[in-house]
């Protein structure tokens, strides 16, 4: 049998769960605790986090780290550090303030003065206009705070009827004496701009952060925090101490720091600047480039297009080396590792303000590729519409439901270090009306798109109510649904555990579009993955980056570390750089198949001629234009796809994963209130297993014979998930049969005996009352305001065979736990809430008992959860016992 499936039966699979310990300087014995709790929910390591922490660095600080050292080393666990005082990374504890000024933030800003000529012997006031904090009401230059240094001055001509800015421009720096610009203006209407390096601007909160243009400046973090940890616990490293973990860095250089349109074009907002910029601009356009600059807020067509493409390319190339790189380098050659994730929202990865300006770089000095998910941003059902956010926006739900997870493990898979690693940041700042229903939905949303490690948010140690962004774990006991999350957790191993270590097989790779969007008018790249996605069709997100310096064809296929790929899939975009427009034209010559979405580029990002690329391309016969609505159908068309399904499934999510001598197929339905029944073809021969990570069992399924391929019936609940299993080492594994329920035989029509007992009280339950009629616990004049457990109690009479019982209890709110005569029968966390019942149930009369669990919010009633619709409580049926047939498989 695969080692991987293996060790996952025998229980010995690896851990892949790293939860959030938030820290806020509490007494040892309440540390200890709450790292036993999160130990014994099944999990092997954890993040520490400030929280904040009181003492940062300080003694008492040291001293509760030694103390979750102590603790993890005895228990054999991980620990990572979220590596400042508190997120956003990029603080360094407060001493970026105290470093010499060329080491803390600049920002290249822009003001511009409207004139009228012919007027000769004019002068303006510019080192005026240098000088920071001056307003209206106060205007004088003693109420300055500081003054900004002037980079150049352009006279730019304006249409004299509708004020658009001419491509007449002319540089006037040089007659600037002693802070006066002094100017015969010619004739016509001019627009004087002054370009400055600045020192303040962007966002409040961030107004001591570090540069991360700047490599000292990044210094100042690895010498704060970083290396007082290496001298402190160098002998753990690489051993219990597993490594860093940055949260959120990034440029924050808008005045409205979570502005997810933040880029060049917004006006009024400074840019991030370094002293190594001016001669990579210089390099990049030529000795007059500061002529230029006031393109960056102004639009002149292609020419702002220009730069703009070439100021991006450099500040996010900057941040990669200087920041990310630096860092990774500095923990590997260590012996520990670099993690984290940045700022996604909304197609931010590609911008500036609390952007890195390019999700790949700014990731490629990590060990794992990361991402996360918080604050409503992922909603089951809400792939297409918005949704309303507690941060005031709302999300743009295309994204984050089809772009988010592929870009994270597009990078894991593709960047070798990275040993397809790609983690996620989850649960948090949903509020307590988030339970393991939602969080089983949101973790099988990222398994079945790759995602094989997890941050839960978070445990805190703070007594309960912790009012920062629940839902909390453990909450000091008083989460009634804590005594299931290591089931959940269980399940994460497990699964994550199949889809690591191998190969990741998909057959369309699609170029990310960053370079797209900072050189004019582009198709967002999750455009093409959703239109894959709805025909299970599994795609990668490539850079250009990757497609330059990393990938080759090989067999008319296009090769990226250990991945392989059919096809590849460029969405709309009016420029792209020169040498990937090249690069496209030699893969095409090379064999590989381009589809181009929506139409070819038509031009380079810089202004490079490849009119004979473009022409190229326009007429090889391996290159095809392919309207949005047909992509799928096109790629179908020429077999490039890896798994057929009957009809059309949008919400049905699909992943395959190789080893040696095992393929793993995970499928999930990813629709919260449609059952999806088909049938699927497998590119395998021979017999298909089903894995059910739960139970942690295997079965054979039913599978009829096709050409090289195997179909098996496929019916998936909402919140329903299958890994289905083939390879030589399992043919001959003694898997059960399989299975199937019939119609139901006996549904549950007498009295229950309904009893509660809240976290505290558990499992002490008090009298409630009966029903006869199940009902939602929460109406009106019931329990509203009770959050714990419900138990029911019933008897049944039951005549049939009881060797193939199955248990299905209809509507449940939310988590299920059940006992037939004493006997444990099985737990449920989301739908569908169904168990065989073959071992407990006996002929005559039965006893049955089902505990139904919700969440806190019902008592909490938190702001976070007031943004999403609440579910009822209890148990609302109908619970009826079924028949199981068995098929021996052929």
């Amino acid at each position: 049998m695969s080692s991987r499936i293996t060790e996952v039966l025998q229980g010995k699979e690896h851990n892949y769960i790293l939860p959030f310990l938030w820290q806020h300087g509490e007494e040892e014995a309440v540390i200890r605790e709450e790292i036993a709790r999160v130990h014994e929910s099944g999990i092997g390591a954890l993040c520490v986090e400030a929280r904040p922490h009181p003492d940062f660095l300080g003694p008492k600080w040291w001293l509760d780290m030694d103390i979750i050292m102590d603790e993890a080393r005895n228990r054999g666990m991980k620990v990572w550090l979220l590596d400042d005082d508190h997120f956003p990374t990029g603080h360094a504890a407060g001493k970026v303030k105290e470093a010499p000024e060329e080491l803390q933030r600049k920002f290249l800003g822009e003001r511009y003065i409207d004139t009228i000529g012919p007027a000769k012997g004019t002068s303006l006031l510019l080192d005026t206009l240098l000088m920071t904090g001056l307003r209206p009401t106060f205007s004088l230059r003693h109420n300055a705070k500081g003054n900004n240094k002037l980079i150049s001055v352009v006279a730019v001509r304006r249409d004299p009827s509708s004020g658009t800015l001419l491509s007449e421009c002319v540089d006037l720096t040089e007659f600037v004496h002693e802070g006066t610009l002094y100017w015969d203006i010619p004739e016509g209407y001019w627009r004087v701009f002054m370009i400055s390096e600045n020192k303040d601007g962007g966002s409040k909160e961030q107004e001591d952060y570090l540069n991360p243009l700047v490599r000292n400046s990044v210094r100042i973090l690895l010498d704060t925090v970083y290396e007082p940890v290496y001298e402190r616990y160098k002998d753990d490293f690489g051993k219990t101490f597993a490594g860093f973990f940055s949260d959120e860095p990034g440029f924050y250089n808008d005045k409205t720091t979570f502005d997810f349109n933040s880029k060049p074009g917004k006006q009024g907002v400074p840019l991030p600047w370094s002293n190594e910029m001016p001669a990579l601009l210089e390099q990049a356009l030529g000795e007059d480039y500061r002529k230029q600059l006031y393109l960056l807020w102004h639009d002149a067509g292609e020419q702002s297009d220009i730069i703009r493409y070439t100021y991006m390319n450099i500040v996010s190339r900057l941040y990669a080396e200087h920041f990310c790189g630096q860092i990774g380098d500095w923990c590997r050659a260590r012996g520990v590792e670099y993690i984290g994730h940045v700022l996604e929202d909304n197609n931010v990865h590609a911008r500036l303000g609390p952007g890195t300006g390019h999700f790949f770089r700014s990731l490629w000095g990590q060990d794992m590729s990361g991402i996360d998910v918080v604050l409503w941003q992922i909603v089951p059902g809400f792939d297409e519409l918005s949704f309303r956010q507690p941060t005031g926006g709302e999300t743009d739900s295309e994204f984050f439901h089809y772009g988010l997870a592929k870009l994270g493990v597009s990078l894991g898979h593709m960047d070798p270090k990275k040993q397809g690693r790609t983690m996620c940041e989850v649960y948090g700042a949903y509020g307590w009306t988030e339970g393991l229903k939602l969080m089983k939905w949101l973790t099988d949303h990222m398994l079945v798109r790759g995602v094989n490690h997890f941050v839960p948010h978070a445990f805190t140690q703070k007594a309960f109510p912790e009012p920062d962004c629940p839902p909390h774990m453990y909450a000091g006991g008083q989460n009634p649904q804590y005594r299931y999350y290591g089931y959940l957790n269980q399940y994460i191993n497990r699964i994550s555990h199949l889809i690591s270590g191998g190969i990741h097989v998909a057959s369309a790779a699609i170029v990310y579009h960053a370079e797209a969007e900072w050189s004019g008018n582009t198709m967002y790249f999750h455009k093409p993955v959703k239109a894959l996605m709805q025909h299970q069709i599994d795609c990668e997100v490539i850079p250009v980056d990757v497609l330059l310096e990393a990938a080759h064809i090989q067999d008319n296929k296009l090769h990226v570390n250990l991945e392989n790929y059919r096809c590849l899939i460029v969405p709309y975009a009016e420029a792209l750089p020169a040498a990937m427009i090249q690069r496209l034209a030699q893969f095409a010559e090379q064999g590989l198949s381009v589809r181009f979405v929506e139409g070819l580029p038509e031009r380079s990002s810089e202004g490079i001629n490849v009119t004979g690329e473009l022409s190229l391309l326009s007429a090889h016969p391996n290159v095809r234009m392919v309207a949005l609505d047909k992509l799928a159908d096109d790629l179908t068309a020429d077999g490039y796809f890896e798994v057929k399904v009957e009809g059309y499934e949008p919400y049905l999510r699909n992943y395959h994963y190789t080893h040696d001598d095992l393929d793993v197929f995970m499928f999930f339905n990813e629709s919260p209130h449609q059952i999806i029944s088909t049938k699927i073809v497998l590119p395998v021969q021979g017999n298909v297993y089903a894995y059910h990570a739960f139970l942690n069992k295997v079965s054979r399924l039913e599978a009829a014979g096709e050409s090289g391929a195997r179909m098996v019936e496929l019916v998936l609940h909402p919140y329903e998930s299958i890994v289905l299993l083939h390879g030589p080492s399992l043919i001959d594994y003694p898997a059960s049969l399989p299975r199937r329920a019939e119609g139901p035989i006996l549904e549950m029509s007498g009295e229950w005996a309904v009893s509660i007992a809240d976290a505290d009280h558990y499992p002490q339950f008090k009298e409630w009352g009966t029903l006869t009629t199940l009902q939602n616990m929460s109406g009106p004049g019931d329990l509203p305001s009770f959050s714990g457990t419900f138990r029911y109690e019933t008897e049944f009479e039951w005549n049939a065979s009881c060797n193939n019982a199955f248990l299905e209890l209809g509507e449940v709110y939310e988590t299920a736990e059940v006992w037939i005569n004493g006997e444990h029968a099985g737990i449920n966390l989301c739908p569908p809430y169904r168990m065989e019942i073959a071992g407990p149930i006996r002929k005559g009369t039965n006893s049955l008992v089902i505990e139904v669990t919700n969440t806190l919010v019902k008592d909490q009633r938190d702001f976070l959860s007031s943004f999403s619709q609440q579910e009822p409580s209890g148990l609302i049926g109908p619970v009826t016992i079924s028949q199981i047939s068995v098929t021996e498989a052929h």
